[in-house]
């Protein structure tokens, strides 16, 4: 389950998130679409995500997040 799953999946806006992380709404969205890598997430800012969805496996959600846009990605 990728980081925009597990967002709803609590019931939280792309805004709850970010201000409980600490970011912007943008930059939790580049995540979300793999914008931004999350291999290039912080390893703050993943424990921080982690700490606000309630997930005790940060390695397991990068992983899913890494998938996740390439499941959203048309095919030719």
């Amino acid at each position: 389950m990728g980081l925009r799953e597990l967002r709803e999946k609590r019931g939280l806006t792309q805004q709850q998130l970010a201000e409980r992380v600490g970011t912007t709404r943008g930059r939790i969205s580049a995540y979300e679409i793999g914008a931004i890598p999350a291999e290039n997430m912080t390893l703050g800012t993943s424990l921080k995500i982690c700490d606000a969805l309630r997930v005790s496996n940060p390695r397991k959600l990068v992983e899913d997040s890494m998938e996740s846009p390439k499941e959203n990605k048309p095919t030719e």
